[in-house]
């Protein structure tokens, strides 16, 4: 999303860090910069004015343009103001602290992503905080919303309230919140309707839901994808009807990433969430902070951490590295590998998260490597014999004709499939004769062929 603000920022502080000392102009000239490329990511005017000055204030003085490293100095600047801008270090919860039945009112724009989100953060909730969660959706606008918030509920693994017709969203309320209270659930989620455009007939629909509910969330489901009339409708629902937090739907999408940097300042609300792709899992809480890293290209490690820990499987890595160890790697272990890797998300959402990687994550998607290599080596390895995958030797013309043609590839695409995993397989069988204490003593470069190994220079 921040792909085109990240590379201007980027090339900002580059230009700075190279000229050593810095005077007041340059300052100026590099925040003017900064300006412009902030209004061309689409973020509020006022949001950039106040950005700016706030930096300004920090950068122009003695303890920045004589320090050692003032490009440094000026790049942490913005970045602490940026996390300020998004709200500050650290998630914001959602507040459980209640006597449940919790209510969670959604609301937001038809076409936002609340029906979606609301089996989201349903799954979330049931998973992660072990809360029994009743899904109601209020919506008697949308043909068929009330059905697809049900099939929702039944993939995420909770209850939806049943269907009764003819009543109004107001009803389908009240009925929510007593099934909740007679039924023992923790948390009632409320998906109300949306509308193409802010009107009041939409504005005093949940002004009645929130007044028969109380609840204790109202959270505001905004695309943000929308720009700048992301951040109006936040305006608005918060102005109508009161917002505790906002979820950002579309992250994964090619907007500038100027509602994200508006949001918090305009509604003075919490980004509390992220949503990206369809996938049923795909919430992720909002980290101001790594977030603010992402923009700078200073990466989002502990992100990618806690993504890994959450998809890839413990049994079956832990299982790997033991048989790595040994010196063993099959093709059914590298058909493993591709498939928790994949799990992951894409090549360029994963280097998103690596410090310095921009340039690099911008030639994978120019490649399209995301959407080819990975599901085109797991065909083709689908598509060999369980002994064809044990031992890769047998696998000669007439074979690689045969995997190809029921993969929907090329022999040479088989070739060189078997050539990057006889080379890792190389590479393992080195890691089995070395050992944990040979490796340490000898380095990555010890696992190297011996061609590529590095010479020792005496230093």
């Amino acid at each position: 999303m921040f792909d085109a603000l990240s590379d201007k920022f980027t090339g900002i502080f580059d230009g700075l860090r190279k000229r050593g000392a810095l005077s007041e102009a340059d300052v100026t000239e590099a925040l003017r910069e900064v300006r412009l490329a902030m209004l061309d990511a689409d973020v509020a005017l006022p949001v950039v004015k106040d950005f700016v000055a706030k930096v300004r204030e920090r950068a122009i003085g003695a303890e920045v343009l004589s320090s050692v490293s003032p490009g440094q100095q000026v790049a942490k600047i913005v970045n602490d103001v940026l996390v300020e801008a998004l709200g500050g270090a650290g998630a914001v919860p959602l507040n459980l602290n209640a006597v449940p039945p919790i209510p969670f009112l959604m609301v937001g724009l038809q076409g936002s992503g609340k029906t979606t989100t609301s089996g989201k953060l349903a799954l979330r909730l049931t998973t992660r905080e072990r809360k029994k969660v009743l899904l109601a959706s209020l919506d008697t606008q949308r043909p068929a919303a009330q059905l697809q918030l049900a099939q929702l509920a039944e993939r995420a693994g909770v209850a939806s309230l049943p269907i009764v017709a003819g009543q109004t969203p107001v009803q389908i309320a009240r009925r929510a919140m007593e099934t909740g209270r007679r039924e023992g659930f923790d948390v009632v989620i409320l998906d109300t309707a949306g509308r193409l455009s802010i009107d009041q007939a939409l504005m005093n629909e949940v002004r009645e839901i929130r007044a028969v509910t109380n609840p204790v969330e109202t959270l505001l489901i905004v695309d943000a994808m929308t720009g700048q009339d992301a951040v109006q409708t936040a305006q608005a629902f918060n102005d109508s009807v009161g917002v505790t937090g906002i979820v950002l739907t579309r992250m994964d999408g090619d907007a500038r990433g100027g509602a994200a940097l508006s949001m918090r300042a305009v509604t003075g609300a919490p980004i509390k969430f992220s949503g990206s792709g369809e996938k049923i899992d795909a919430l992720e809480e909002f980290h101001p902070e790594r977030v603010a890293g992402r923009i700078l290209g200073l990466g989002d490690i502990v992100g990618l951490v806690e993504r890994a820990s959450e998809t890839i499987d413990q049994g079956e890595a832990e299982k790997l590295a033991k048989k790595m160890m040994r010196g063993v790697f099959t093709l059914e272990d590298y058909a493993s590998q591709l498939k928790q890797i994949s799990k992951m998300g894409s090549i360029s959402s994963i280097l998103g998260m690596l410090p310095g990687m921009g340039a690099m994550k911008q030639q994978i998607e120019a490649a399209n490597i995301d959407t080819t290599v990975f599901k085109r080596q797991q065909a083709i390895i689908g598509s060999m014999t369980p002994k064809e995958r044990q031992l890769p030797d047998i696998i000669k013309a007439s074979r690689k004709k045969r995997i190809a043609a029921g993969s929907g590839t090329t022999v040479q695409d088989v070739n060189k499939l078997l050539k990057q995993f006889d080379d890792m397989s190389t590479m393992m069988k080195r890691m089995g004769k070395l050992g944990q204490k040979g490796l340490m003593r000898q380095g990555i470069g010890a696992l190297m062929p011996k061609g590529a190994q590095p010479r020792n220079r005496g230093y």
